[in-house]
């Protein structure tokens, strides 16, 4: 198009206003959208990612989640060690959320030790000491020394047992005015070393006494020299007549000796102090082995195939960790490895639907021991219904499984004041032989338990003058190991009660203590010796066994379990 002078003119295109302004704001509704679609989607991202990082690495926090009260202030969580593989972390967050849905209410009422406690504890050692007539009860870093004045050998020695003896000395005094005995207590200690032995907060109310040595001094003889020994002494004799725990390295002891002190080993009142417990020590074994079964019961819930021995003791750690328990042993046995008690294993068996897992696990809290076993199949396997037909070698296990927890129950009922520790075992291996696998129970019925989670008395049937006392714990843990097959071991802690006056009086009281367990023991090692001896025989022994136990009051007060409750079926361990 031209104008009126030739020049051509371009004409404008036509714009629909209205319409671009709905497009750019189309476009601005929809980059909002989108922006505001991302930052949601970013925002679920990152909490998810936090949820995840917080259920790995924090699984312990979720105690803030209890109930308050549920909560004890005095067991703090334990931070979680690293797993092994990242594909752990499912299993393990179901095991800790089982753990902690259960309110943990054993852990209530339990509650560390208190100077009071320390003290009432070398005051009777002190009254045990005269009336075992010995001088001094001496201690170096250890269990014992733990148990007495708080101060383990790895909290002496962070880098190991050294050669410069620290010793702790324990004397009865007696008050003049009242008679009273109590504990006088002294350190051997290289003069170096008194300032740290003093920052240690071991539990006495009084400043603590010394008697110092030099380098370039025999410490032994500074001790026997040291004046804290006063004639007359207490066993009567010109020697200083001391007791040393079962722990003392032999140079110390020899040391001693050649100083001029007539030592002997741990023995009478003054070991049988340890054996029996405290109110207060009482609901801490409660508290620690009721928690370790119930971690194995809720670790259990949470089992997959394909996990292998190793990864369920990672997770189990990290289960006990989670509630204030220091986990210091795991056993995880699957089918025939568990045929060997202990194991041995590299831990890589592979978990199936038919696997007989066996896991025997010990945890601390304020320094006191769980032991517990327990043997189950997985949650997987399902439970037979009632009169259905059941493949031979599963029946096996449950008739073995069964078995074993029978000779347990037995063995409890020996669990009372003035049994003798031998009469536990014999009752559990009766079961056992009963049933035709004499053989396959390979090892003691069970041990004392406390600080150390070995400890005296120890059950076995060779034990028959050691008499049972009110407040005394032990394991039971009866066990049918069959070689390349299979094995199974129950274990459950229980506390002796306390005598009632008919108890106090059985046959199996302290006068006939021996030839009580003797009868038993004898009656079964003749069964061994003469197989196939005249029945007739063995029925009027059997008969004359069975007079005695008539004599026996018909109620008598068994055994507190410390551990929860007892399993009642390989699928309710």
């Amino acid at each position: 198009m031209a104008d009126v002078k030739g020049n051509l003119q371009l004409r404008s295109p036509v714009v629909d206003r209205d319409n671009t302004r709905r497009v750019k704001n189309g476009k601005r509704k929809y980059s909002a959208l989108f922006r505001a679609i991302s930052a949601g989607a970013a925002i679920v991202c990152l909490l998810f990612a936090w949820n995840w990082l917080n259920q790995l690495y924090n699984a312990s926090n979720r105690l803030d989640e209890l109930p308050i009260m549920h909560r004890n202030p005095y067991i703090p969580p334990i931070k979680l060690q690293p797993l092994s593989s990242s594909n752990l972390s499912k299993f393990q967050d179901c095991s800790i959320r089982n753990l902690l849905s259960t309110g943990l209410p054993f852990l209530k009422t339990a509650t560390p030790p208190t100077i009071a406690d320390y003290e009432e504890r070398r005051n009777r050692i002190a009254e045990a000491l005269v009336a075992d007539s010995v001088d001094a009860f001496v201690v170096e870093p250890g269990y014992t020394f733990k148990y007495y004045a708080n101060v383990s050998q790895p909290e002496w020695e962070v880098w190991e047992p050294e050669e410069r003896p620290f010793l702790m000395i324990i004397q009865p005094v007696q008050n003049p005015k009242d008679g009273k005995i109590s504990a006088n207590t002294t350190f051997l200690c290289p003069t170096f070393e008194a300032p740290r032995a003093e920052l240690l907060g071991m539990p006495f109310s009084q400043p603590l006494q010394f008697v110092k040595w030099e380098e370039h001094w025999n410490p032994y003889t500074t001790l026997s020299e040291s004046g804290i020994f006063r004639k007359p002494y207490i066993n009567g004799t010109e020697e200083i007549k001391i007791m040393i725990e079962e722990e003392m390295r032999d140079f110390i002891q020899r040391g001693l000796g050649a100083a001029g002190f007539r030592v002997v080993g741990l023995r009478g009142e003054v070991e049988s102090v340890r054996q029996r417990k405290s109110a207060r020590e009482i609901e801490i074994l409660r508290a620690v082995n009721t928690g370790t079964v119930e971690a194995v019961r809720q670790i259990r819930k949470c089992l997959t195939p394909g996990l292998t021995e190793s990864e369920i003791i990672e997770v189990l750690d990290n289960s006990l960790r989670a509630i204030g328990l220091k986990p210091f042993f795991d056993i995880v046995l699957f089918d025939e490895n568990a045929a060997n008690p202990h194991g041995g294993t590299n831990g890589s068996k592979v978990l199936e639907p038919e696997t007989f897992v066996l896991i025997d696990v010990g945890a601390h809290l304020f320094d006191y021991s769980s032991d517990i076993t327990r043997t189950f199949f997985p949650p997987f396997l399902r439970k037979p219904a009632e009169g259905e037909q059941i493949p031979a070698h599963l029946e096996e296990k449950i008739n073995v499984w069964n078995i074993v927890l029978e000779a347990q129950t037995q063995s409890m009922l020996h669990l009372c004041p003035n049994q003798s520790a031998a009469s536990v075992d014999i009752a559990a291996r009766k079961v056992i032989a009963d049933a035709g696998y004499g053989d396959a129970f390979t090892h003691r019925v069970g041990h004392g338990i406390g600080i150390k989670a070995h400890e005296s008395p120890y059950l076995h049937r060779g034990n028959t003058h050691t008499p049972l006392r009110s407040g005394m714990t032990f394991t039971s843990e009866p066990g049918i190991y069959l070689v390349d097959k299979f094995g199974v071991r129950h274990e459950d802690v229980f506390l002796v009660p306390e005598a009632s006056v008919s108890e106090a009086f059985e046959v199996f009281g302290p006068k006939t203590l021996s030839s009580s367990s003797t009868l038993y023991l004898e009656e079964q090692q003749q069964e061994e010796e003469e197989d196939g001896d005249d029945d007739g025989k063995e029925e009027r022994k059997r008969q004359g066994v069975r007079q005695v136990n008539k004599q026996r009051p018909k109620q008598r007060r068994g055994p507190e379990i410390l551990s929860g409750r007892r399993a009642t079926s390989p699928w309710d361990p």
